[in-house]
């Protein structure tokens, strides 16, 4: 066997692998002398055909596992020769291979980058105090109070926090939205809907709650909508200024329920101040959690930012196709049209493919710092994953094990992912730590 090794990129080889003759005929002799063993030809024992009928009748069949198996012997031969850490079959070229005659094969391969890991340990990272402030306690008890409001009817104008019940038609550029939009009726005509006015997010048509203020029931008014440039929900309108014509059917006002024993015995609390605790210690514990992400952002962040090499271009366009595929399925899902994802789809690319070459490459780095610091996966770990992802996908723990075991890549990759974790995890336990301020109040239940 001869191999010659050509760089294409410092992670990408190409390999020039020629068997002599009696390495190609070895390998038709071995797949022969299987069928022979093997093949059950009337009149012969198993193992006693005569090599001629075995061939003929099992031509194609022998061809086609001595072509693969001259292909594989070539390829095992060279990756052991070169010493290689593949990552990656990008291509593979053969010439003719037939019996006694030498063979050439061309592989081409990703290998895994080399590169000199930088410093990781006392990486810096940045939190938030977890101490719940006087005012994100308030801000909480209001929401918890606003979920459990009545609604009552309310003979004044509206005016922020109220809802009302309305009826609007709409047109752009003189024409019905109804006509523009004909499959997304909700932005053309309804005869009924309750929108909250001056609400912090918007409803389905951006800014009508904020131009509801002071009116009353029975008032009819034409209200203005200028959609954003960019209206993913329904195209035809992007960039296009609407007239709503609204009528205010009902006004009604929020309620909110005293802080009496009542209420607190529906929060399962003794008083006030027990709420107040309980909201205190959920706060706190979300703030953790923010903080571990955030820690967890920063140090991978920082190590990627830190060490410069040739990123493996076949894991990046995998990863690719993965960033893209969840994109399209959480819009979609949002009730995004496809049509919007053909228009944008050079810059979905181009977002996706930096997206993957980064997770790509803080992967790579991780994948060594485990290396280095002796990281593996134990059994529990992936326990603790089988029993995680089955509560997330409500499946069966025993299924879901199941599956994995006959799936020997997607095991491979959860193994890959746990080991990346406890590499995350371990940075993050040797950073250094300085808490900031609080950017402002939480929302926390």
């Amino acid at each position: 066997m001869n191999v010659q090794l050509n760089s294409v990129s410092d992670s990408r080889k190409s390999l020039v692998v020629t068997l002599d003759p009696s390495e190609v005929d070895a390998e038709h002799k071995a797949v022969v002398g299987e069928y022979i063993q093997h093949a059950n030809i009337p009149g012969f024992r198993p193992g006693r055909a005569p090599v001629g009928m075995v061939t003929r009748r099992f031509g194609k069949q022998i061809a086609d596992q001595f072509k693969q198996q001259v292909i594989a012997r070539a390829y095992r031969g060279a990756i052991d020769e070169q010493k290689l850490d593949v990552l990656n079959v990008v291509d593979v070229k053969e010439g003719s291979i037939e019996p006694g005659l030498s063979a050439a094969i061309t592989v081409t391969i990703d290998v895994r980058p080399d590169f000199s890991l930088p410093e990781y340990t006392g990486l810096a990272t940045e939190v938030e105090s977890t101490e719940a402030t006087d005012a994100e306690i308030d801000s909480v008890l209001l929401g918890i109070r606003q979920e459990r409001a009545d609604f009552k009817a309310a003979s004044r104008p509206a005016q922020k926090g109220d809802f009302v019940k309305l009826a609007y038609e709409g047109t752009a550029e003189g024409k019905p939205i109804a006509e523009l939009a004909p499959d997304r009726q909700i932005y053309g005509k309804v005869p009924q809907t309750w929108e909250e006015v001056e609400a912090e997010q918007d409803g389905v048509i951006p800014g009508l709650g904020r131009k509801l203020a002071g009116l009353s029931a029975g008032d009819k008014k034409d209200i203005e909508i200028a959609f954003p440039p960019e209206f993913a929900a329904v195209p035809a309108l992007a960039g296009k200024t609407a007239t709503y014509a609204v009528e205010i059917q009902e006004v009604r006002e929020r309620v909110l329920p005293a802080l009496d024993a009542e209420f607190f015995k529906s929060q399962q609390v003794d008083d006030e101040q027990g709420l107040r605790t309980r909201i205190r210690d959920g706060i706190r514990l979300q703030k953790e959690q923010q903080n571990r992400n955030v820690q967890r952002r920063q140090v991978t962040e920082a190590l990627a930012a830190k060490v410069e090499f040739s990123v493996p271009e076949s894991l990046v366009e995998s990863e690719t196709q993965t960033v893209l595929r969840q994109f399209l399925e959480e819009n979609m899902r949002r009730g995004v049209p496809a049509e919007q994802f053909e228009k944008d789809k050079q810059s979905l690319y181009a977002g996706a493919r930096q997206n993957a070459l980064q997770r790509v490459k803080v992967r790579l780095i991780l994948a060594k710092i485990a290396e280095a610091e002796k990281i593996q996966m134990a059994e529990r770990d992936l326990d603790e994953f089988i029993y995680r992802e089955a509560t997330r996908t409500r499946q069966q723990p025993e299924k879901l094990a199941k599956d994995l075991a006959r799936d020997r890549d997607a095991l491979r990759s959860v193994q890959q992912s746990i080991i990346f974790d406890k590499a995350v995890d371990f940075l993050v336990a040797k950073a250094t730590v300085k808490i900031v301020p609080s950017k402002g109040p939480e929302s926390s239940r």
